[in-house]
Order: structure tokens, then C-alpha cells, then sequence
């Protein structure tokens, strides 16, 4: 929970979601479980439906 407006993340701090993101960008993969089981059932529908 944030008091006052405020938010504090490690990862953040850390320069991890950047790095993440910058990698997902490049790559196009994406770094989160819910991106990448879209791209894969997206990739898989495109198989069925060509």
C-alpha cells in the first residue's frame, strides 16, 4: 500500500524495469507472464488460421 502519494520500488531504484523494458523493445519479447502467453497464443492462432 502507498501513503501519501508515494511508491517505492526496488526493482525501480535498482534500474531493473528499465532494463526490461529496453530489452523487450529490442527483442520484442516480451518480459512479463501475461505478454508473453499473448504473443504465444496469438502466434499459435496465426498457424491455425493461415
Amino acid at each position: 500500500m502507498s501513503k501519501f502519494g508515494f511508491s517505492f520500488s526496488l526493482s525501480r531504484l535498482l534500474g531493473i524495469a528499465q532494463a526490461k523494458q529496453r530489452f523487450a523493445r529490442t527483442t520484442g519479447i516480451p518480459t512479463t507472464k501475461n505478454g508473453l502467453q499473448r504473443k504465444i497464443g496469438a502466434s499459435i492462432l496465426k498457424m491455425f488460421l493461415k
